[in-house]
């Protein structure tokens, strides 16, 4: 069963999506802000995380700087889930290492879920290689 982390601060969301991905099989870890998300990233090292922009105590983009820069995260897959469509922001997302960048309004919920799908068995595939 793979891990998730979940960063997200608007609960219905947290709650629906999580809700979803559990009924799939993964194991849903969730965090309310930027600080939470990367203390149970190091203590729980998910196999993905899926980080919001916007969070309260440390900006998504802060924690995936971060996530990169530690030896215990650094690769571990993490995909952007947000509603900022700036260009800047998905470019210097992408630069930090973010794998996948989704904006929330562009996406149904199962589209989301495909991403993580495709986004663990590449990691999978990758990992076998």
């Amino acid at each position: 069963m793979s891990k998730i982390l979940f960063i997200e601060d608007e609960a219905a969301i947290q709650k629906t999506l999580g809700e979803s991905l559990r009924s799939r099989g993964f194991d849903v870890k969730s965090a309310l802000d930027g600080e939470i998300g990367l203390r149970l990233a190091k203590s729980e090292k998910p196999d993905l995380i899926l980080l919001d922009l916007i969070l309260p105590k440390k900006h998504g983009l802060e924690v995936l700087e971060e996530l990169r820069k530690d030896e215990t995260t650094s690769n571990i897959p993490v995909m952007i889930l947000t509603n900022l469509e700036n260009a800047g922001e998905v470019e210097k997302a992408i630069e930090l290492g973010a794998t996948t960048y989704l904006v929330k309004a562009n996406y149904s919920l199962n589209e989301v879920i495909e991403k993580v799908e495709q986004a663990l068995a590449k990691k999978n595939i990758d990992s076998k290689a």
